[in-house]
C-alpha cells in the first residue's frame, strides 16, 4: 500500500501549524507500521478551505494490528480487511462509538493516539484517515474528501487541546508555560476549523491556569494578557479570565496593557453583548476598565474620549447595544457604592415601617445595623387608632445614616388611606413625608465616592448625545436607583444635569419620561419638584420641566399641560407653585392662570389666594388681566345664540377659525365641519370653548394626537367625530376612551391599530357607528 498525497495528489510534505509538536514533544516515526504496501504521508495545509468542528458523525472503521508473524501478516492484508460502520463521538478525552462493539468496543483515548495521517489508496481510492496507536492502526473511511479533511482537522484539534490541557495543568517553569500559550494561540488562529470553541477553548485553558496559580508576578500577568490578546479580538473572555482582567485593572490601572489590549475587548463587549444578566463578570470587567481609565493622569478626559469612540463621529451611533450596555454598567457601579447601606436594609426598618412607625421592637431581629427609635412609647397605639392630629417624630439612626421624619396632618391622612394595605409605600412618598423636616445624609468611603463621581459623569456624557437621549430617558424613567442613592444629596445634585437635559429636549418622547412610568408611581418630575427630596434650587429645575411645554406645538399641546396634570399639581404642589409665582417665575404664573381658567380649583378662598399671588408681581398681573379678557370673550362666545350648524370653507386655517369664533356668540353651535381645511391641533383650544358642540367633522385636516387629547378632556358630550384621513395615531385615539357620549366615530385611513380599536369598543358603550376602513383594524 503506497502512501500518496491526499491533498491535491502532490508528493510534497507540507507541515502546518496543527501538525507541529508541542514544546518538547517528539515527532511520530514515519516508518511503515501497517505491514502493507508502502504509502506516503500527506499532511494538509490550510488551502483556504474552512470546516466546522465535528463533535460526532458516521464513518467506516477498520483496525489493523501490527503483524508479528507471517500468519498475522496474511490476516491483515487488504484482501481480508473488514470495515464496520460506527457513529463516533469526539469527546474531550477520547473517541468513542455510540455502539461499543467490534473494533470500537473500547474508546480510544487521545493520549494513545500517536499520530493522525491522511491516506489515499492507489488501486481503489478511498478517503481514509490513519490513527497510529500502540500495537496497531485505526483506519477511518469517509464518504468524500471534504468529510475526510473535516474529520482530520477535528481529530487533530481535539488531540492537541487535550495535550495542552495536560501540559498546562501542572506548570513548572513559567517561561515554558508562556511559550506554550503562544503556540496554543497560534494554533487557534491558523486552524481551518470554524467554530466558537476554537478560540474559546484556549481562553478557557488559560483562564483555568490563572485561577489555579495566584502567585504570578505582574510581569507574568502582562505577558499572558499580551499572548492571548489576538484571541480576544473576536471573542468574549470567559468568566475566570474576566476576574483576572478585573484584578489587573485594579492593581495596575496605569499599565499600557489596559489601553492597548483591554480597550478593543471592552469595545467589543459593549457593541455585541446582549444581556449582562447572563454574564455579569463581563459587566464587572467593563466597570473596572472604565475605573482604570479614570485613574490615568487625564482622568475623565480619557473616559470621555472612550465614550465618544463608542458613539462614533457621526450624529447617529451605529451600534444599538452600546447605550443599554453602558447604562447597565453605570447602574451597577452606582448600586455598588451604596451596597453597604443596601445590605443593612435587610434587618433595618422597611420604608413602610419608617413611614408608619408601627413595628414593635420585639418583632425585630437582633443586632440591627439600623435602629428605629420611638420617641414616645405610645407611638404605636397612636398610629393604630389614628386619632392624634400630629404624630411624634420617628428617627432612624446608624453610624452613617440619619433620617428624621416629622409627620403632619396631611401625612396622617395618607396613612389612613393606606391602612390594611400590605404593599410597600411609594418610594418618594416615604422620603417626602414632610419635606421641610425630612433629612437623610449618607457618607460614602473615598473609593465609593470616586466610583460614584465617575459613573454619574458618564451618565451626563450620555445625555449630551442627541440620538442617545430618548433611549436614555426611557431607561432612566423607572428611576432604577436604590433609595439610598435618591436620599444622597451629592448623587441627586449631580444627576440634576441629566434631568435638566431631558427637560430641555423639545422631543415629547424625551421630556415625557420625566413623568412616572405608570399611575401611582412617582417619577423624576415629582422627585425634583419644590418640596421634593432632591429639590435644592427653589424649584428652578421644576419650572424648566414645565417650561418645555411652551416650546412644543401649542400651549396646551404637550402632555404636561393637560387637565389631569393641572389637577395633580393643584392637589400636591399648589403651595410650591404659588411660592415660585410669588418670586416672579413666569412658568408658575402661567400654571396658576391655567388652573383658574379651567376651573381646577373649587375652593373660593384658594382661588382668591391664587389671584392675590398673581397680582403681587408685574408678570402675574399682566397674565391675570389677559386671563380676564379671555374669560370675557369666552362668556360672549358661549352666550346663547348664533347658528346651530357651521361649515368653514376649504383651505381655512387655525387663525381663520379663531377670528370667526371671536366675532360673535356661538352658544347654540352643535355641528361644526372643518373638513378639507388646513386646521391643526392648535385649533383645539378654541373648540373646547364651544359648550353645545355635539358633532365635529375633521375629515382630511392636519388635526393630530395633541388636539385629540385636549378634546377628550373638555368635550365629553361630543357624540359624532370624523377623523377620516387625519394624522392621528394610537397615542391620541386612546384618549377618546373618556368620551363616553360618542356614538359615531370615523377613523377611516388613520394609523389605528387593531388593539386600540378593541380597547375603544370596550370603553365606549354608546358607540354604534364606526368606520375603520383602510386601517390595521379593518
Amino acid at each position: 500500500m503506497d502512501r500518496t498525497g491526499g491533498c491535491g495528489g502532490g508528493s510534497d510534505r507540507r507541515q502546518t501549524e496543527e501538525s507541529k509538536p508541542l514544546l518538547g514533544e517528539m515527532s511520530a516515526p514515519e516508518g511503515n507500521k501497517m505491514g502493507a504496501a508502502p504509502c506516503r504521508r500527506a499532511l494538509l495545509h490550510c488551502n483556504g478551505m474552512r470546516y466546522k468542528l465535528l463533535q460526532e458523525g458516521d464513518i467506516q472503521v477498520c483496525v489493523i494490528r501490527h503483524p508479528r508473524t507471517f500468519l498475522s501478516k496474511i490476516l491483515t492484508s487488504k484482501f481480508l480487511r473488514r470495515w464496520e460502520p460506527h457513529h463516533l463521538t469526539l469527546a474531550d478525552n477520547s473517541v468513542a462509538s455510540a455502539t461499543p462493539t467490534g473494533y470500537m468496543e473500547n474508546s480510544i483515548s487521545y493520549s494513545a493516539i500517536e499520530d493522525v495521517q491522511l491516506l489515499s489508496w492507489e488501486n481503489a481510492p478511498k478517503y481514509c484517515l490513519q490513527l497510529t496507536i500502540p500495537g496497531g492502526t485505526v483506519l477511518l473511511q469517509a464518504a468524500n474528501s471534504y468529510l475526510r479533511d473535516q474529520w482530520f482537522h477535528s481529530l487533530q484539534w481535539k488531540k492537541k487541546i487535550y495535550k495542552y490541557k495536560k501540559v498546562l495543568s501542572n506548570p513548572s517553569r513559567w517561561e515554558v508555560v508562556l511559550k506554550e500559550i503562544r503556540t496554543l494561540v497560534d494554533m487557534a488562529l491558523t486552524s481551518p476549523l470554524q467554530d466558537d470553541s476554537i478560540h474559546q477553548a484556549p481562553l478557557e485553558i488559560v483562564s483555568k491556569l490563572l485561577s489555579e496559580n495566584n502567585n504570578l508576578t505582574t510581569q507574568d500577568h502582562e505577558s499572558i494578557i499580551v499572548a492571548i490578546a489576538p484571541l480576544l479580538e473576536n471573542n468574549h473572555p470567559p468568566p475566570d479570565l474576566c476576574e483576572f482582567f478585573c484584578k489587573h485593572c485594579r492593581e495596575r490601572p496605569r499599565s499600557m496593557v489596559v489601553i492597548e489590549v483591554f480597550t478593543p475587548v471592552v469595545q467589543r463587549i459593549l457593541k455585541h453583548n446582549m444581556d449582562f444578566g447572563k454574564c455579569p463578570r463581563l459587566r464587572l470587567f467593563t466597570q473596572e476598565y472604565i475605573l482604570a481609565l479614570n485613574e490615568l493622569n487625564a482622568g475623565m478626559e480619557v473616559v470621555k474620549k472612550f465614550i465618544h469612540s463608542m458613539h462614533g463621529p457621526t450624529g447617529q451611533c451605529p451600534h444599538p447595544r452600546v447605550l443599554p450596555n453602558l447604562v447597565a454598567v453605570c447602574l451597577a457601579a452606582i448600586y455598588s457604592c451604596y451596597e453597604e447601606f443596601i445590605n443593612s436594609r435587610d434587618n433595618s426598618p422597611s420604608l413602610k415601617e419608617i413611614r408608619n412607625g408601627c413595628q414593635q421592637q420585639c418583632d425585630r431581629k437582633p443586632n440591627l445595623p439600623l435602629r428605629l427609635i420611638h420617641t414616645s412609647p405610645d407611638l404605636v397605639s397612636q398610629e393604630a387608632t389614628l386619632t392624634e392630629s400630629r404624630l411624634k417624630p420617628v428617627i432612624v439612626t446608624s453610624n452613617e445614616i440619619h433620617v428624621e421624619v416629622e409627620r403632619n396632618n396631611t401625612a396622617n391622612q395618607k396613612m389612613t388611606a393606606n391602612v390594611g394595605n400590605d404593599s410597600e409605600p411609594n418610594l418618594i412618598d416615604c422620603l417626602m413625608v414632610s419635606p421641610t423636616c425630612s433629612t437623610m445624609s449618607i457618607e460614602l468611603s473615598a473609593q465609593a465616592d470616586r466610583i460614584l463621581g465617575c459613573y454619574v459623569e458618564i451618565l451626563k456624557m450620555l445625555s449630551d448625545y442627541d440620538d442617545w437621549r430618548p433611549a436614555l430617558a426611557s431607561l432612566l424613567q423607572p428611576i432604577p436607583f436604590p433609595k439610598e442613592a435618591l436620599a444622597h444629596e451629592k448623587f441627586t445634585k449631580e444627576l440634576k444635569y441629566v434631568i435638566q437635559r431631558f427637560a430641555e429636549d423639545p422631543r415629547q418622547e424625551v421630556h415625557s419620561c420625566l413623568l412616572s412610568v405608570r399611575a401611582g408611581k412617582d417619577g423624576w418630575f415629582q422627585l425634583y419638584s419644590p418640596g421634593g427630596v432632591a429639590c435644592d434650587d427653589d424649584g428652578e429645575l421644576f419650572a424648566s420641566m414645565v417650561r418645555v411645554c411652551n416650546n412644543v406645538h401649542i400651549l396646551m399641546g404637550s402632555c404636561y399641560k393637560t387637565k389631569k396634570f393641572l389637577l395633580s399639581l393643584a392637589e400636591n404642589k399648589l403651595g410650591p407653585c404659588m411660592l415660585l409665582a410669588l418670586r416672579g417665575n413666569q412658568t408658575m404664573v402661567e400654571i396658576l392662570c391655567l388652573m383658574l381658567e379651567y376651573n381646577i380649583i373649587d375652593n373660593n378662598d384658594t382661588q382668591l389666594q391664587i389671584i392675590s399671588t398673581l397680582e403681587s408681581t408685574d408678570v402675574g398681573k399682566r397674565m391675570y388681566e389677559q386671563l380676564c379678557d379671555r374669560q370675557r370673550e369666552l362668556k360672549e362666545l358661549q352666550r346663547k345664540g348664533g347658528p346651530t350648524r357651521l361649515t368653514l370653507p376649504s383651505k381655512s386655517t387655525d387663525a381663520d377659525l379663531a377670528r370667526l369664533l371671536s366675532s360673535g356668540s356661538f352658544g347654540n353651535l352643535e355641528n361644526l365641519s372643518l373638513a378639507f381645511t388646513n386646521v391643526t391641533s392648535a385649533c383645539a383650544e378654541h373648540l373646547i370653548k364651544l359648550p353645545s358642540l355635539k358633532q365635529l367633522n375633521l375629515w382630511s385636516t392636519q388635526f393630530g394626537d395633541a388636539g385629540l387629547r385636549l378634546l377628550s378632556e373638555h368635550l365629553t358630550m361630543l357624540q359624532v367625530l370624523n377623523l377620516c384621513e387625519t394624522p392621528v395615531t394610537d397615542a391620541g385615539l386612546l384618549a377618546l376612551s373618556s368620551m363616553k357620549s360618542l356614538c359615531s366615530l370615523n377613523m377611516n385611513s388613520t394609523k389605528l391599530s387593531a388593539d386600540t380599536y378593541e380597547d375603544l369598543k370596550a370603553k365606549l358603550p354608546n358607540l354604534k357607528e364606526v368606520d375603520v376602513r383602510y386601517t390595521e383594524a379593518w
